[in-house]
């Protein structure tokens, strides 16, 4: 049976098991997880002098870059994806720390190519 906290205020109450820290994913794990979401068909894949990595897709409007040791000119940017609008709809742009763990990248990019089509 849950140990319930008495509300200091009318209107809230909380149990001591709410109120355990949790264990949350930390450090940049494995970045392959995000990679290996790209097919040579239909995406591009250079990796520079600096073993940064880059990604376009063919058509050019999807970019990822990997950056594993802070992408220059930045404050410990790790990852960038930008995605070019159109004409009638604007671009976007997000970018992650070094330290942001990769499963949170994968994640993003998985949504962002679910929702391309082939036009």
């Amino acid at each position: 049976m849950p140990v319930t906290v008495a509300p200091l205020s009318p209107g809230f109450s909380t149990t001591v098991e709410a109120l355990r820290l949790r264990e949350w994913q930390l450090g940049p794990g494995e970045p392959t997880i995000v990679m290996d979401q790209f097919t040579a068909e239909d995406f591009h894949l250079v990796v520079d002098d600096r073993a940064d990595v880059h990604v376009n897709s063919a058509d050019g409007r999807f970019y990822l870059g990997w950056f594993p040791l802070g992408r220059p000119g930045t404050h410990g940017d790790g990852w960038k994806i930008a995605v070019t609008g159109t004409a009638k709809v604007p671009g976007y742009s997000v970018s992650f720390d070094v330290e942001t763990p990769a499963a949170v990248v994968a994640a993003a990019v998985s949504r962002i190519l679910e929702t391309s089509r082939r036009a």
